[in-house]
This record gives structure tokens, C-alpha cells and sequence, in this order.
């Protein structure tokens, strides 16, 4: 990990991936705005960074990523009391149950919401500021199953399908300007969203954390983490779609 100044936000910082970028970050020097929506698990891990590193890093803002008319406010907010933000890591989604019968607009809803649309507002947020300055990373955490429709939850999907679009657009709108924008891809992470699924050969939040921070470093466009699901969804993009549609993949 490159040795960084300044201050980064993570969006989606209080579990998973998000906290373990969140901590990551904090122990390289960084100072870092963790926004989440669960106000006392925020605290509590804000506090708990700052006790183990004996200095105020972490700083907790209580946000739900489905307020996408709060990013922009928010973002300034922030700017103002801990300092000029150069990275942006949005990280917060959401991934209900779906019954392979259940069509839910609720749910997908709030899929699209907060994975697609949550992400189009902070990386807007970020964009128009870096833009101007000239410089500033946007890191956007989609998915694997960004790269085909499965009949499991299609929603889910489509909106990192939309993220993911979205993040490529935005790269090459911001390249010129000297912000680089980081799709990862990760593949079969523990998490608390996905307890409960059986994922063989998972890796955990803090492996996946390090591997997107390397990503950010060698300014990847795209990264797959682990980078073996490269190869596996390059195969899986390519089946026939009249063969996919009989697969449970």
C-alpha cells in the first residue's frame, strides 16, 4: 500500500469490505469519514480504530446509502470538518432474499437504490469536485454478478450492471482530468451479506480490502478480486444464452 495524506470517505464502513478498507486506510495515515447507517456498530468501530492506533483517524458519519439527495450536503459536510477529500470508496449494498417464485418491488427497489443510484450519487459528488481540482480517485465496489442476468436475483444484477456501466462512463469522462475511477469485481467474499450462503472458497473482507487497495494503487480500470474470477467470468460471459438460462449459476 502506497504511503497517502489527506482524507478519504468510505461509504458502506461499519461491516465487510467497507470496514476493512475503512481500517486499511486508517493505519497507512489517512484520515477517513466511515458513513453507514447503523449509528451505534459506526461508533463502536470508529472507536475502536482510533483506541488501537492512539490517534483520531476514523470519524463517524450516520448515513443510509438509499438518501441520495444527502450525498452531495453530506460531502461538503465532511470537507469541512475533517479536511479536503482526494478518494471516494463507495462500498455500501444490499443484496435481500429472493425466492426463485418472488417478484418484489420493494426490494428491487431498494436494490437499485442504493447500489446503483447510491453510487451515481457520491461518485457525482466526488466527480465534479475532483474534476475541478484536478486530480482524486473514485473506487466503486461492484460485483462478479454484474456480468450476467441469473435467474437467482436478477435485480441484484442488474443494479451492479448499472453501477458498473456507470463507473466506466465516469472513467472515461474524469481520465482527462487526472481522477481515476477503480471498478472491482469481487467474487466470493465473507461478509455479513452473505452469511449464510455457503460460499466455497470465500475470501475474507480484510483479504478482499487489501486487494482492492492494490487495485487503487496500480490504477486499475477493472479488477476482479480475487483476480482467478477473471478467467471464470470471462468463460461464464461467453455461454450461449440459451445455454446459460438452463444453468443454476
Amino acid at each position: 500500500m502506497s504511503a497517502r495524506s489527506g482524507t478519504c470517505i468510505v461509504v458502506g464502513a461499519s461491516s465487510g469490505i467497507g470496514l476493512a478498507i475503512a481500517r486499511r486506510l486508517a493505519q497507512s495515515g489517512r484520515k477517513v469519514a466511515m458513513l453507514a447507517r447503523r449509528e451505534a456498530e459506526l461508533a463502536t468501530q470508529v472507536e475502536l480504530i482510533n483506541d488501537t492506533l492512539g490517534r483520531k483517524a476514523a470519524f463517524a458519519f450516520v448515513h443510509d446509502a438509499a438518501d441520495i439527495d444527502a450525498a452531495d450536503g453530506l460531502f461538503a459536510r465532511i470537507e469541512q470538518s475533517v479536511g479536503e477529500v482526494d478518494e471516494l470508496f463507495f462500498v455500501a449494498g444490499v443484496m435481500p432474499e429472493v425466492g426463485a417464485e418472488e417478484f418484489d418491488l420493494g426490494k428491487d427497489r431498494q436494490q437499485v437504490v442504493v447500489n446503483m443510484l447510491g453510487c451515481i450519487a457520491w461518485g457525482n459528488a466526488a466527480a465534479r469536485r475532483f474534476q475541478q481540482r484536478k486530480r482524486g480517485a473514485i473506487v466503486g465496489v461492484s460485483s462478479v454478478a454484474q456480468d450476467r442476468g441469473r435467474v437467482g436475483r436478477p435485480v441484484y444484477n442488474a443494479s451492479k450492471a448499472g453501477m458498473d456501466t456507470y463507473l466506466e462512463a465516469l472513467r472515461n469522462r474524469l481520465w482527462r482530468h487526472g481522477v481515476r475511477v477503480t471498478t472491482i469485481r469481487p467474487g466470493f467474499v465473507d461478509t455479513p451479506m452473505t452469511a449464510g450462503l455457503k460460499l466455497k472458497g470465500a475470501i475474507t473482507a480484510d483479504k478482499a480490502a487489501q486487494l482492492v487497495l492494490k487495485a487503487r494503487d496500480r490504477q486499475k480500470a477493472i479488477a476482479y478480486v480475487p483476480g482467478k474470477w477473471r478467467p471464470i467470468m470471462f468463460v461464464i460471459r461467453n455461454i450461449p444464452s440459451f445455454v446459460f438460462r438452463k444453468l443454476s449459476i
